[in-house]
């Protein structure tokens, strides 16, 4: 129980100082960054990981507004969980067993699980984030949330931040991105190996016209006042 106790004690302080440390210095690579080179390896493929992290006023809001319209609209609203879509989908999943699960992730729990987690259902770590996602909202604020998760989230094999995405399938920086592009961008986020913004898909195309119409409802606080 000792050995517990200080265990529990040291991943706790740990997990804290990492947290306060990357509100202002940017998280150099991400685990799952690490698990898609081992993945390659695997394979027989070497995946090189491109990069290139800016500043929330760096990226166009078009990009922002097409996440949020897209992956969390209430974003503004809550502290870091959407009760009433974790509601709606625990009640779907009850329904329709054995099919799909829907989802209820925010960008704060995204952005949690991307930085500091692995991927998969494993209830601890679904503990685990919700953890982390406490954190970030209570030491990183919204601003701060935004900005890391646009710049670690992958959008294709080794492409990881949206400067990287934004130069490689558009030819133009992420200030530059028009809302076309950016709900393109935005859109193959559920599955961004299988999906490229630059050769969209007739459902891609689909659901990138579905956040461009979402977008204009969103409205991006003034976080510099």
């Amino acid at each position: 129980m000792k050995l517990i106790g200080i265990s529990l004690a040291v991943f706790l302080v740990s997990s804290v100082l990492f947290v306060t440390v990357y509100k202002f210095i940017s998280p150099p690579f991400t685990p799952i960054m690490v698990i898609r080179i081992y993945e390659g390896w695997f394979e027989g493929r070497n995946i090189t990981i491109h990069k290139d992290w800016v500043d929330y006023d760096e990226i166009s809001p078009n990009f922002f507004k097409a996440v949020i319209a897209s992956e969390d609209g209430k974003f503004f609203q809550h502290s870091g969980f959407d009760w009433q879509a974790i509601e709606r989908a625990y009640k779907y999943n009850k329904r329709h067993k054995g099919k799909k699960k829907q989802g209820a992730s925010t960008i704060s729990m995204q952005t949690g699980k991307n930085v500091f987690l692995w991927h998969g259902r494993v209830y601890l770590r679904k503990v685990l984030e919700a953890y982390f996602t406490v954190l970030i909202e209570w030491i990183w604020g919204k601003q701060r949330i935004l900005e890391v998760y646009a710049n670690i989230i992958e959008f294709g094999e080794g492409i990881y931040g949206i400067e990287e995405a934004s130069e490689r399938f558009f030819g133009k920086p992420a200030s530059k991105l028009s809302p076309r592009e950016a709900a393109l961008l935005t859109a193959i986020l559920p599955n961004p190996r299988r999906w490229s913004p630059d050769s969209p898909t007739k459902y891609i195309r689909r659901r990138a016209a579905t956040i461009r119409k979402r977008m204009p409802a969103v409205r991006l606080p003034k976080f510099d006042e």
